[in-house]
């Protein structure tokens, strides 16, 4: 295991490169196959490698560390890491919600809001497929138009001068369904982060927003203190 995550971090080893079969890593390291297998099986657990049904073993790119201490976006996040951030608006309505939306969002049945479907991706990779519901009494006027042209918070400040001053996330295990998948570029059913926010300005929620982050891209962190 060692021996190849060196590989991989000094580049010999690129992202999505082919490793060698395990035939030729038991020869190269004089192991026997089940050694090789569990070494493998444990590099794709901790996300150096992937594989592919009968193509082989590839190097992962590396994941996202997403540290959930404090507020974040995702556009400043990966600006921090060098990366240069894109959002795509793929959809954008007015809808009026029913009962199921309504409570989650503390508003009434029948109420209206804005939905706004969105892709993320950061150097043109795709990263977070998005849905969010936004009050459209909080945010009277808002257009697409907007929200191509600058970030979604940046939105609310500058326009509304509402700005987010806590945030409430809830993190479960998914799988990408059809629609995902085609969006990110991955397999269907492949294991994927399902992640519900709640955004406030003080007391009023703001913003609640669906997300699917791939699960080969992120990883989150919490602090316990």
């Amino acid at each position: 295991m060692e021996k190849i995550i060196h590989k991989i971090e000094n580049k010999t080893y690129e992202e999505h490169d082919k490793l060698p079969s395990e035939r030729e890593l038991c020869d190269m390291y004089k192991l026997s196959r089940i050694t090789v297998r569990q070494a493998l099986q444990e590099l794709e657990r901790e996300g150096y490698i992937y594989k592919l049904h009968g193509k082989g073993t590839f190097v992962a790119a590396a994941s996202i560390e997403q540290n959930l201490v404090k507020l974040y976006s995702f556009t400043e996040e990966m600006k921090k890491m060098g990366k240069t951030p894109m959002t795509k608006v793929l959809s954008f309505k007015e809808i009026v919600i029913e009962a199921r939306l309504a409570n989650k969002m503390d508003l009434e049945p029948l109420d209206e809001v804005y939905e706004v479907v969105r892709l993320r991706l950061a150097d043109d990779q795709p990263l977070m497929y998005e849905t969010s519901y936004l009050p459209k009494k909080l945010f009277p006027h808002l257009t697409k138009e907007k929200l191509i042209e600058k970030p979604m918070y940046d939105v609310f400040l500058q326009d509304y001068q509402v700005h987010v001053t806590k945030a409430v996330e809830r993190f479960s295990a998914t799988q990408l369904r059809e629609t995902e998948a085609s969006y990110l570029n991955s397999p269907i059913q492949q294991p994927a982060m399902l992640i519900k926010r709640f955004a406030y300005h003080h007391d009023q929620l703001i913003e609640y927003t669906v997300s699917i982050a791939r699960g080969d891209k992120f990883d989150y962190t919490v602090e316990l203190t």
